[in-house]
C-alpha cells in the first residue's frame, strides 16, 4: 500500500474545500469593486446633475458666476474632506453635460475611465471609445493610449459615412479580416526618435521586448505564436517576422516587416507565406491566413498592380514612430462626411 498516494486522497477534499472558499472570496471582492465603482460613478453623475441644474437658475447664476465651483469646492472639502476639488467638480459638471441619461452609463467603467472620455469634444468619436472600451476591457492606460494614439480616427479614415456612424454606434466589431487590419500603425511605445538608423531586427526585436503593447495596438483577438518563423520550402529555409493567430477569426496572421518602401516582390512572397501556412500549418477548422506587410512607406499603385488577382486577405500598411497629428486626421474626416451629405 502506497501511504503517500493515501495521504494525498485524505487531503483532497480539504484542498479542494480550500480552493472554493478562494474562489468565492475572489468573486465577492470583484463584486465589492464593481458595486463601489457603481456607486461612486452614480454619484458623480448626480453631483454634476446638481451644479448644472442650479446653474441653469438664471438669477442664481448672476449671483454666483464663475465663483460657484471655487465656493463648492471650499466648502464640500471641510463638510467631507477630498474629492471635491475644483478641477474634480468640473469632471462632474461635465460628465452630466456628456451623459445627460444615467441609464446608459456602463458599469464597466469606473470612474477614472470616464474621466478620460468626457475629455472628447467629439460626439462620435467620444461614443466609439466607450463602446470599444467595454468590448476590450481597457485599463485606463491603455484608454488613454488609445486616444492619444488616434486609434478612432485611424479606423475612421478608410471608413465612409454609414460606417463611421456604426463604429460610433458598436465599436470595433470583427468579422472580416479587414475589420482587423490598420492603414497605419503607431510604434510610438518604441521611443525610436526620428531621424534614427535602425535595421529590420533592431524594430523586430523592439516590438517583441514591448509585445504586450504590440498587441494593443494590433487589437482584440491577437495571440502571439512565434518570431522568425521558419519554412521549409524544397529545402530551402524561409522565415517570417511574426505570426500570430486570431482568436475570434480563427486564422493565422502573418507579419512581415520593412524599414524601406514595399517592393513588388515582398508581396510575392508574402503571398508564398501564406500559401505555406493554408496548405502545411492550418488545422481542421481554421480559415485561411490573413498577411500584413507592415511598411515606412508604399507606393498605393504599385501595390495595386503587385497584388492585382492575388490573394484579398494580403494588407501592405504603414507604420510611424510617432503620434499621428489628431487634428489633421480629423479634418480629413471631416471632409469626407461632408462629401458624403
Amino acid at each position: 500500500m502506497n501511504i503517500q498516494n493515501t495521504e494525498k486522497e485524505e487531503f483532497k477534499p480539504y484542498v479542494e474545500l480550500l480552493d472554493r472558499i478562494s474562489r468565492r472570496y475572489r468573486e465577492g471582492q470583484a463584486q465589492a469593486v464593481r458595486s463601489v465603482n457603481e456607486a461612486i460613478v452614480e454619484t458623480n453623475w448626480n453631483i454634476g446633475q446638481y451644479i448644472v441644474e442650479f446653474e441653469q437658475e438664471g438669477n442664481r447664476k448672476s449671483k454666483y458666476g464663475s465663483r460657484l465651483l471655487e465656493n463648492l469646492s471650499r466648502d464640500l472639502s471641510l463638510l467631507h474632506g477630498r474629492g471635491f476639488s475644483r478641477p474634480n467638480l468640473n469632471n462632474m459638471r461635465l460628465f452630466y453635460l456628456r451623459y445627460p441619461i444615467c441609464q446608459k452609463l456602463s458599469d464597466k467603467l469606473s470612474w477614472s475611465h470616464y474621466c478620460e472620455l468626457i475629455k472628447i469634444d467629439d460626439e462620435i468619436e467620444r461614443s466609439f471609445y466607450f463602446q470599444q472600451n467595454i468590448l476590450e476591457n481597457w485599463s485606463v492606460p491603455e484608454l488613454k493610449r488609445q486616444k492619444d494614439s488616434g486609434f478612432f480616427l485611424r479606423l475612421a479614415l478608410s471608413k465612409g459615412k454609414e460606417e463611421i456612424f456604426k463604429l460610433a454606434k458598436n465599436g470595433q466589431i470583427i468579422e472580416t479580416p479587414e475589420d482587423v487590419v490598420k492603414d497605419v500603425y503607431v510604434f510610438d511605445f518604441l521611443k525610436i526618435p526620428e531621424p534614427h538608423n535602425y535595421s529590420e531586427t533592431d524594430l523586430e526585436t523592439r516590438l517583441f521586448d514591448n509585445l504586450q503593447k504590440f498587441l494593443l495596438e494590433l487589437g482584440k483577438g491577437f495571440t502571439f505564436v512565434g518570431r522568425q518563423y521558419r519554412m521549409m520550402i524544397n529545402n530551402t529555409p524561409f522565415r517570417v517576422d511574426m505570426v500570430f493567430y486570431h482568436r475570434i477569426l480563427r486564422c493565422f496572421v502573418l507579419i512581415d516587416l520593412k524599414i524601406r518602401e514595399v517592393k513588388h516582390n515582398d508581396i510575392g512572397q508574402m503571398n508564398m507565406y501564406m500559401g505555406y501556412f493554408a496548405k502545411e500549418e492550418n488545422y481542421e477548422g481554421d480559415n485561411p491566413p490573413i498577411g500584413i506587410i507592415l511598411t515606412k512607406g508604399k507606393d498605393e499603385l504599385l501595390v495595386e498592380y503587385a497584388t492585382y488577382g492575388m490573394n484579398s486577405q494580403l494588407f501592405v500598411s504603414k507604420y510611424q514612430l510617432y503620434l499621428p497629428n489628431k487634428e489633421e486626421l480629423r479634418e480629413m474626416i471631416n471632409r469626407q462626411l461632408d462629401m458624403a451629405r
